[in-house]
C-alpha cells in the first residue's frame, strides 16, 4: 500500500511538471559583465512557465540552461522554432542580442554565450527566472556565426555539459582552432545543400579539429543554411545569391533537426539513457540524414554497481540534504563522472553533477521541492567510467 501511494505521488508530480512545462514564459534582461569593462548583454529569456506570456511565474522544477548565438545580421527572433521546441521539454533558453551589426566581434560574442551560462546559474535571470530554478547542467548552441562563436565559448570551458552547432561558420578568431580545445560532447548539424557555409569548407574542418571524445556530425540531406531557423530576410537574401538551394522544406529540416537534438540534450543535460539509445538508433535508421561519429554515445546501462558503504568513491553531506550539499570525492582523478538522484522505482529524477572532475569537493544547490522530490529515501548514484557507486540520500519535509 505504501509503495503504491509513493508511486501515485511520483506520477502526479511528473504529470504536473509536464502540464506546467507545456507553457513558454518570456522575459528580457540586460546582464552586465564586470570583467569586460561592464559590457552590457541584453538578452531574451524563454523558460518553462505556469502560463504562457511575458514575466509569468516559472514552472516548479530545476531546468538545464542553454545559451544560443544568432547568425550574422540575424535577429534572435528568427529562432522561435528552438524555444517553441525545447522550452516545453524543460529547458531555459537565453538569446543574447549583441553583435548584430555588419562588423561583429566574434570573440566578444563567444564570451557573451559563455558568460550567460554562469550568470544565470549563479544569479538567475531577473525575478521570473530565479537561480534556484537553473540546473547545474548547461549547453552552448548557435547557428552560422553563432555556431562558430559557440566553439569560442566552449574552448577550455568545463562549466558546460555539451555544445551543439547548426551550419557553423568559421570565425575570427578561428572556431576551427578553438575546436582543438573543446572537450565536451559535441554535436554539429550540417545541410548538404548549404551554399553559405558549405560543410566541406566549414563544419567538416571544425569537426575534424575538435578534441571532444564524443562527437557527431549530422548531415541533413537537401538541407540549407537558413532553414535551421525561421524565415529571416537577411539570411534568405544571402542564400538566394548562391547555389545549390535546399531541396527540402523548412519544416522538414526543422523536424529532422528536432528529432536528433532533443535526444542528444535529454541524455547530456538530463541523464536519460533511453534517449541516448534513441539517438544512436535514429542515426542508423533515418533516411533523412547521413552522419559520422567518433564513437557511440556512452550510456552506462550494464555497469557493476556497488553500495559505497566503505567510502570507496564519494561522500555527500549534509544528509538529509539541505539548500547546499557538498559532494566529496575520496579517490580524486581527473575523470568524467555523473551523479544522479534515483527514486525508488530506479528512475533518474535529476542529474546533480556531470563534468570532468577538477576538484575534490563540489558544492551544489539542492532544493528538493524545486526538483519535484517529496520527503523520503532516494539513491545518489555516481557513475565513473565502467564503475558506479551509490549512497542513500534522505529528504525530510
Amino acid at each position: 500500500m505504501i509503495v503504491k501511494k509513493i508511486f501515485s505521488v511520483f506520477i502526479l508530480i511528473i504529470a504536473s511538471f509536464h502540464l506546467y512545462a507545456q507553457q513558454v514564459g518570456h522575459t528580457q534582461i540586460k546582464f552586465i559583465d564586470s570583467s569586460r569593462n561592464n559590457r552590457a548583454i541584453p538578452t531574451e529569456i524563454y523558460y518553462p512557465a505556469t502560463a504562457a506570456g511575458d514575466n509569468t511565474p516559472i514552472a516548479p522544477g530545476v531546468f538545464p540552461v542553454i545559451s544560443f548565438g544568432h547568425g550574422f545580421v540575424m535577429s534572435w527572433s528568427a529562432y522561435q522554432n528552438f524555444w517553441d521546441d525545447l522550452v516545453p521539454e524543460g529547458y531555459i533558453l537565453a538569446f543574447p542580442k549583441t553583435e548584430g551589426g555588419f562588423a561583429p566581434d566574434h570573440a566578444d560574442f563567444g564570451a557573451d554565450l559563455k558568460f550567460l551560462i554562469t550568470e544565470i546559474q549563479t544569479n538567475g535571470a531577473g525575478a521570473s527566472v530565479p537561480a534556484s530554478n537553473a540546473g547545474s547542467t548547461a549547453a552552448i548552441m548557435g547557428h552560422s556565426m553563432g555556431g562558430g562563436s559557440s566553439f569560442l565559448a566552449a574552448e577550455n570551458n568545463a562549466g558546460i555539459s555539451t555544445m551543439v552547432s547548426f551550419a557553423a561558420a568559421n570565425t575570427n578568431p578561428s572556431s576551427i582552432a578553438a575546436a582543438q580545445q573543446v572537450t565536451v560532447p559535441t554535436l554539429l548539424f550540417s545541410g548538404t545543400n548549404d551554399c553559405v557555409a558549405p560543410a566541406p569548407q566549414q563544419q567538416d574542418l571544425i569537426y575534424d579539429s575538435t578534441a571532444a571524445a564524443y562527437k557527431t556530425q549530422v548531415y541533413i540531406t537537401g538541407g540549407g543554411h537558413c532553414y535551421f531557423a525561421d524565415y529571416n530576410f537577411n539570411c534568405a537574401f544571402g542564400e538566394a545569391t548562391c547555389s545549390p538551394s535546399p531541396t527540402i522544406t523548412r519544416s522538414e529540416q526543422h523536424a529532422t533537426t528536432s528529432d536528433f537534438l532533443k535526444s542528444w540534450l535529454a541524455y547530456y543535460l538530463k541523464g536519460d539513457c533511453n534517449k541516448a539509445q534513441q539517438f544512436q538508433d535514429s542515426l542508423s535508421s533515418s533516411t533523412r540524414i547521413t552522419f559520422r561519429q567518433s564513437q557511440s554515445i556512452f550510456c552506462p546501462t550494464e555497469i557493476q554497481e556497488q553500495s559505497d558503504n566503505k567510502n570507496n568513491g564519494f561522500n555527500i553531506f549534509p544528509n538529509p540534504g539541505d539548500d547546499i550539499i557538498t559532494i566529496e570525492f575520496l579517490q580524486h582523478q581527473p575523470s568524467d563522472v555523473r551523479i544522479d538522484i534515483v527514486n525508488g522505482l530506479g528512475q533518474t529524477v535529476n542529474v546533480l553533477l556531470k563534468k570532468k572532475l577538477e576538484a575534490d569537493k563540489y558544492e551544489i544547490k539542492f532544493r528538493p521541492k524545486q526538483f519535484g522530490l517529496s520527503a523520503g529515501v532516494y539513491t545518489i548514484r555516481m557513475i565513473d567510467g565502467d564503475k558506479a557507486f551509490s549512497k542513500l540520500l534522505f529528504i525530510s519535509n
